[in-house]
């Protein structure tokens, strides 16, 4: 029997740490050559360790949400009969290529939505008082041996509730409703309310859902933001999505985010300063002439920002077949480190459920991120060729731009948002080369 010592190799270019996320295996299990045993998560992705022998691991680094330090024990392993030196050897190699830590704040790549909730107390107190309920009638003597009608639903509340339904006067029908639980709670000694509460539960923020939490507050710490909304009559981009759609053929579905993106890429050549990206520490900003454009998407362990690269060299359907292979890949944790960085400008999505307006979280080290959101129909003025007003249903939506305000001043941002509505509203001007 020997000891083989697995040590935390290096998994990315600057990395000097990385988080346990999930063990696949515990002490005294038996793991196989080749076979994953725990994912390790970076600020860049996760990545699942496999082991290169087969044996009983005997002890292992922490628990999920600790921090592993590149080169140190990950997980010791017992083996029958001795490691191969080659083994040893290459592991040792790749926990030596560990880079010295630096103190330096992650950059980010993951793109949170925030959003203002209005005031539900006031809301409340505007509504009027609720008329009282009448007083029930007391329950017949031979109520307690009488049959009693409910729902099943109204029985289990009754019963969590430690109400005896013998006691509750019912409907005329002789049936017992939530309705009338609700009145003898309010004349026997104290409302309840009709859902019940649960219990408190503390979850522990790691993996994905910490990263974020570092990442959306060293953004709102760091950059000042301001953000600006306009709204955009998209009736005739949408008309022009739905013709496409009808001829596309075996080519995959446009949503309306590839015609975006490409009146985006249009538009910037004369707005640098918003394709851009801002390293404060050597207080240097790099205009980007390539747009390599993050898109937000929604996987299980929270938003995660993969990166179209080159995205003002592709058409509609490249486009289209990237943002689905990008989403796909960042919803099954199989995003490459590479595609979850490099963004110079991100858009972030929430589709039908995007509001009436968002003001995003900038991905930092870029200045800004766009933010289009939900498409309704609106009764609206509009002037006809001859010059006479008429009132027509149309479809506006309106677009959301945050912005870095030690970089990017607010005529600009407002004058890149109202050149980008021209194009969405005269959407025949996207496809001209």
């Amino acid at each position: 029997m020997a000891k083989f010592t697995f040590k935390m190799p290096d998994i990315g270019e600057g990395i000097a740490e990385a988080e346990i996320v999930q063990w696949h295996k515990a002490v005294g299990d038996t793991v196989n050559e080749d076979e994953e045993f725990v994912d390790m998560m970076t600020d860049k992705a996760t990545v699942p360790m496999e082991s290169p022998v087969t044996g009983t691991i005997l002890e292992i680094a922490g628990s999920e949400g600790e921090m592993v330090s590149i080169g140190s024990m990950l997980v010791v392993i017992e083996v029958d009969g001795e490691v191969p030196d080659e083994v040893i050897e290459e592991n040792e190699a790749a926990a030596d290529a560990a880079p010295a830590p630096k103190d330096v704040e992650v950059e980010e790549r993951i793109e949170v939505e925030t959003s203002d909730a209005g005031d539900a107390d006031d809301a409340l107190a505007a509504d009027p008082e609720p008329e009282p309920l009448p007083a029930p009638t007391p329950a017949p003597e031979h109520a307690a041996h009488a049959k009693v009608l409910a729902t099943p639903a109204v029985r289990k509340r009754a019963k969590d509730l430690g109400i005896d339904l013998a006691q509750v006067k019912p409907a005329e029908d002789g049936r017992i409703r939530h309705g009338d639980l609700d009145a003898f709670l309010s004349y026997s000694g104290g409302y309840a309310p009709a859902a019940r509460t649960r219990g408190d539960e503390q979850i522990k923020v790691i993996g994905m859902r910490r990263r974020i939490a570092e990442n959306m507050a060293a953004s709102k710490r760091n950059i000042p933001h301001f953000s600006y909304v306009e709204e955009c009559d998209v009736t005739e981009l949408e008309a022009l999505r739905a013709q496409l759609n009808r001829e596309r053929g075996d080519r995959p579905k446009l949503t309306i985010l590839p015609l975006l993106i490409t009146a985006i890429c249009k538009t910037l050549p004369d707005f640098p300063m918003i394709n851009a990206r801002y390293d404060d520490e050597a207080g240097v900003v790099t205009r980007h002439g390539a747009v390599h454009m993050g898109m937000a998407a929604q996987t299980d362990a929270g938003l995660m920002v993969p990166v179209i690269k080159d995205a003002q060299a592709k058409n509609l359907w490249q486009l289209a077949n990237e943002i689905a292979r990008l989403a796909e890949a960042a919803r099954t944790g199989k995003a490459k480190s590479e595609e979850l960085q490099g963004g110079t400008l991100t858009v972030t999505s929430l589709g039908p459920l995007g509001g009436v307006a968002t003001t995003p979280v900038i991905n930092r080290p870029e200045v800004a991120i766009i933010g289009p959101n939900r498409i309704i129909e609106r009764p609206m003025y509009v002037t006809g060729s001859d010059g006479t007003e008429r009132i027509e249903k149309r479809k506006l939506m309106n677009i959301s731009i945050s912005c870095d305000h030690r970089v990017v001043d607010g005529w600009d941002a407002a004058s890149f948002v109202q050149a980008l509505r021209k194009l969405l509203e005269s959407p025949a001007l996207i496809l001209v080369a």
